[in-house]
Protein backbone atom coordinates (compact mmCIF):
# COMPACT_ATOMS: atom_id res chain seq x y z
CA UNK A 1 0.00 0.00 0.00
CA UNK A 2 1.64 3.71 -0.86
CA UNK A 3 1.93 5.95 2.06
CA UNK A 4 1.14 9.90 1.71
CA UNK A 5 4.10 11.95 1.21
CA UNK A 6 4.64 15.65 1.40
CA UNK A 7 6.31 16.67 -2.03
CA UNK A 8 7.72 20.24 -2.36
CA UNK A 9 6.22 21.83 -5.25
CA UNK A 10 9.12 24.22 -7.69
CA UNK A 11 6.74 26.86 -8.97
CA UNK A 12 7.72 29.21 -11.22
CA UNK A 13 11.07 30.45 -9.58
CA UNK A 14 12.89 26.86 -9.18
CA UNK A 15 15.76 26.54 -6.76
CA UNK A 16 13.60 29.69 -4.89
CA UNK A 17 12.38 29.13 -1.19
CA UNK A 18 10.37 31.02 0.99
CA UNK A 19 11.80 32.37 4.50
CA UNK A 20 9.18 30.54 6.47
CA UNK A 21 10.26 27.10 4.67
CA UNK A 22 14.01 27.55 5.70
CA UNK A 23 12.60 28.60 8.89
CA UNK A 24 11.14 25.16 9.01
CA UNK A 25 13.84 23.44 8.60
CA UNK A 26 16.43 25.17 10.22
CA UNK A 27 13.99 24.57 13.47
CA UNK A 28 12.85 21.15 13.41
CA UNK A 29 10.17 21.32 15.47
CA UNK A 30 8.50 17.73 14.70
CA UNK A 31 11.12 16.08 16.43
CA UNK A 32 9.48 17.17 19.84
CA UNK A 33 6.14 16.23 19.06
CA UNK A 34 7.16 12.11 17.15
CA UNK A 35 5.86 10.68 20.45
CA UNK A 36 3.17 13.03 21.55
CA UNK A 37 2.93 16.02 23.70
CA UNK A 38 5.75 16.08 26.19
CA UNK A 39 4.06 16.69 29.22
CA UNK A 40 6.99 16.94 31.59
CA UNK A 41 7.22 21.05 29.40
CA UNK A 42 3.87 21.30 30.34
CA UNK A 43 4.19 22.44 33.69
CA UNK A 44 6.92 24.85 33.31
CA UNK A 45 5.13 26.08 29.86
CA UNK A 46 2.33 27.28 31.93
CA UNK A 47 4.13 28.66 34.93
CA UNK A 48 6.25 31.01 32.61
CA UNK A 49 3.25 32.04 30.73
CA UNK A 50 1.34 32.48 33.82
CA UNK A 51 4.89 35.03 34.91
CA UNK A 52 4.58 36.62 31.96
CA UNK A 53 0.34 37.16 32.02
CA UNK A 54 1.25 38.70 35.64
CA UNK A 55 4.22 40.57 34.65
CA UNK A 56 2.36 42.29 31.70
CA UNK A 57 -0.62 42.91 34.52
CA UNK A 58 1.75 44.36 36.29
CA UNK A 59 3.27 46.75 33.72
CA UNK A 60 -0.14 48.04 32.83
CA UNK A 61 -1.20 48.86 36.22
CA UNK A 62 2.25 50.80 36.98
CA UNK A 63 1.86 52.88 33.85
CA UNK A 64 -2.45 53.77 35.01
CA UNK A 65 -0.87 54.47 38.37
CA UNK A 66 1.74 56.73 36.50
CA UNK A 67 -0.58 58.49 34.32
CA UNK A 68 -3.10 59.23 36.88
CA UNK A 69 0.23 60.48 39.37
CA UNK A 70 0.56 63.08 36.64
CA UNK A 71 -2.41 64.27 36.34
CA UNK A 72 -2.96 64.60 40.24
CA UNK A 73 0.68 66.71 40.02
CA UNK A 74 -0.77 68.91 37.50
CA UNK A 75 -3.71 69.71 39.55
CA UNK A 76 -2.05 70.20 42.79
CA UNK A 77 0.27 73.02 40.88
CA UNK A 78 -2.98 74.67 39.56
CA UNK A 79 -4.44 74.39 43.40
CA UNK A 80 -1.23 75.75 44.84
CA UNK A 81 -1.39 79.07 42.21
CA UNK A 82 -5.48 79.27 43.25
CA UNK A 83 -4.51 79.36 46.85
CA UNK A 84 -1.28 82.11 46.23
CA UNK A 85 -3.30 84.15 44.26
CA UNK A 86 -6.50 84.17 47.22
CA UNK A 87 -3.69 84.52 49.86
CA UNK A 88 -2.61 87.44 48.02
CA UNK A 89 -5.76 88.98 47.94
CA UNK A 90 -7.13 88.58 51.18
CA UNK A 91 -3.57 89.96 52.51
CA UNK A 92 -4.20 92.93 50.53
CA UNK A 93 -8.14 93.35 51.73
CA UNK A 94 -7.30 92.84 55.31
CA UNK A 95 -5.11 95.59 55.13
CA UNK A 96 -6.44 98.45 57.56
CA UNK A 97 -6.22 101.21 54.51
CA UNK A 98 -8.30 99.07 52.23
CA UNK A 99 -10.85 97.85 55.42
CA UNK A 100 -10.95 101.80 55.96
CA UNK A 101 -11.94 102.46 52.44
CA UNK A 102 -14.86 100.06 52.45
CA UNK A 103 -16.43 100.82 55.76
CA UNK A 104 -16.43 104.83 54.56
CA UNK A 105 -18.62 103.24 52.28
CA UNK A 106 -20.72 101.74 55.22
CA UNK A 107 -20.69 105.28 56.73
CA UNK A 108 -17.89 104.31 58.88
CA UNK A 109 -15.11 106.29 59.92
CA UNK A 110 -11.80 105.32 61.42
CA UNK A 111 -11.32 106.30 65.01
CA UNK A 112 -8.24 108.70 65.44
CA UNK A 113 -7.64 108.44 69.15
CA UNK A 114 -5.45 105.40 69.90
CA UNK A 115 -6.83 102.55 71.95
CA UNK A 116 -6.58 102.51 75.39
CA UNK A 117 -6.60 99.49 78.42
CA UNK A 118 -9.28 99.40 80.76
CA UNK A 119 -7.30 98.56 83.92
CA UNK A 120 -9.83 96.66 87.07
CA UNK A 121 -8.24 96.97 90.34
CA UNK A 122 -8.95 93.60 92.45
CA UNK A 123 -9.71 94.11 96.35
Amino acid sequence: MASNTYKHSQGAGGSRRSFFSLLENLINVEKFFDKGLPVQFLMPFLFSTILCIIYIGNLHYAEKNIRKAAKLRVAVEDLRADYTTLKADYMYTSKQSEVAKKAMTLGLKESIEPPFKIVEHQE
